[in-house]
């Protein structure tokens, strides 16, 4: 072969191993990052509890697990982080079906004219640092119905309470929803269960000293202290046959769940 021609095919097979080595590096790379991805949102989620119905929803910015017997969720959950207690004067948006869920949350009609507020479980609040965050509160998978008096009262005492423990403690984890039982009133043409009874279980996850605290509170007005509706995570478990951060290790979970204490919660 004469050497003009040697060159080229040189450069030829030398260009196109630089190409396989680059590609299969960012192959590489790329199933790094996706491994990576896939370990960190394992690790976020690690605080979802289980479902009873199957029907799970995971949001930008918060979970759902949904009943379609009740037409609302049976539990929320999100992660409330320090720096994500940023008051903004968003304009309150509409609310609206939530079309992740498989058969759509309930129309907000069904609230009309019912005596029952759209009672948030994620908080608009608690996710004031951005409109798109925001506005997702505003689906109907977030609601339950919930009397002006208690939404405005013991609840929204309750709210502002897990806020201010987010901000001192530097992040908490918030499961919430009603108690769904079969002999529930309803509202509205999709009837929509009337829970008698709310709740909440907040876990600070710190490697030192973890804490956890959970509330069952009347839905009804009241003005007694936080503290009196303390119980513990084990008696909402056996309510709801709900399991609450399965993923701690149990002797940690078994603890935890089973203690009322209040100490280390500053009220």
């Amino acid at each position: 072969m004469k050497r003009k021609f040697i060159y080229p095919l040189l450069v030829i097979i030398v260009t196109v191993g630089f190409y396989y080595i680059e590609k299969k590096i960012d192959v590489t790379n790329t199933k790094d990052a996706t491994e990576q991805i896939v370990k960190n949102k394992e690790l976020s989620f690690f605080y979802l509890p289980t479902s009873t119905t199957g029907i799970v929803v995971s949001h930008d910015n918060y979970s759902l697990s949904y009943s379609e017997k009740h037409e609302q969720p049976e539990w929320v959950a999100y992660e409330l982080k320090k720096e994500h207690l940023v008051k903004n004067e968003f304009k309150r948006p509409f609310f609206e079906v939530d079309n992740k869920v498989r058969s759509s949350s309930a129309d907000w009609r069904n609230y009309k004219n019912s005596g029952y507020d759209r009672g948030h479980l994620c908080p608009a609040g608690d996710r004031g640092f951005s409109y798109d965050a925001f506005e997702e509160t505003f689906l109907t998978s977030n609601v339950s119905p919930q009397n002006h008096e208690f939404n405005a009262g013991v609840w929204n005492y309750l709210e502002q309470k897990v806020r201010y423990w987010a901000s001192k403690y530097d992040g908490v984890y918030v499961i919430t929803g009603g108690v769904l039982t079969d002999d529930l009133k309803t509202i509205g043409y999709e009837a929509v269960s009337v829970p008698k009874y709310f709740y909440k279980v907040i876990l600070n996850k710190n490697s030192k000293n973890s804490k956890m605290i959970a509330f069952l509170i009347p839905h009804e007005d009241s003005d007694r202290p936080l503290e009196d509706f303390v119980v513990t995570t084990d008696s909402i478990e056996k309510l709801t046959g709900i399991d609450f951060f399965q993923e701690l290790p149990d002797t940690i979970e078994n603890k935890l769940e089973a203690s009322s204490n209040k100490n280390g919660w500053k009220f």
